[in-house]
């Protein structure tokens, strides 16, 4: 029976496997992104994500317990000047996974995983819409289409009349 198995053991020893997800967890923060197998991502994941959580709260408590788990001082100083900032106002889901296909050695399935708010290529795709869809509403534009909108009826009022009839039979 599988009770109790809440994560994956990833095929090491328990000392093993907390030493290299701090090791993980210390690059990702320091660098933003790693490449890495499917498995390890969503273990880290799972590891990353509550320390992100802890890190709103900065005192020294916060900081203690969060060194605890990282053990590498750059990335807890790291993790409370830039990441925290940035994700006060995100209620979970701090990191994001993108598979990448298979290594080519072993065939394991590997992927990026990244911070969410420091990948600008998402954040200015964000942007970049946020304004086409303002420029697309504007009154000028509307004022415009709508002039166009009146003169073409009238000069093509008799050719919409004759096309009509024809779009009902051959509907029924």
């Amino acid at each position: 029976m599988n009770h109790n198995r809440k994560f994956n053991h990833l095929g090491r020893k328990s000392a093993h496997r907390k030493a290299m997800l701090s090791n993980m967890a210390a690059s990702l923060i320091l660098h933003k992104r790693i490449s890495t197998t499917v498995a390890k991502a969503k273990a880290l994941k799972i590891y990353v994500e509550p320390l992100v959580t802890k890190s709103k709260i900065d005192n020294q408590n916060s900081r203690h317990n969060i060194f605890s788990y990282l053990k590498q001082k750059e990335a807890v100083t790291e993790l409370f000047r830039e990441i925290t900032p940035k994700v006060v106002n995100r209620p979970g889901g701090y990191t994001r996974i993108l598979k990448t296909g298979n290594r080519l050695g072993d065939n394991a399935a590997t992927c990026i995983i990244e911070f969410v708010d420091f990948n600008e290529t998402y954040t200015e795709l964000k942007s970049e819409k946020k304004t086409s869809k303002r420029r697309r509403r504007s009154k000028k534009s509307n004022s415009a289409t709508e002039a166009k909108a009146a003169k073409a009826p009238e000069a093509t009022a008799p050719a919409a009349t004759e096309e009509a009839p024809k779009a009902d039979t051959s509907a029924e």
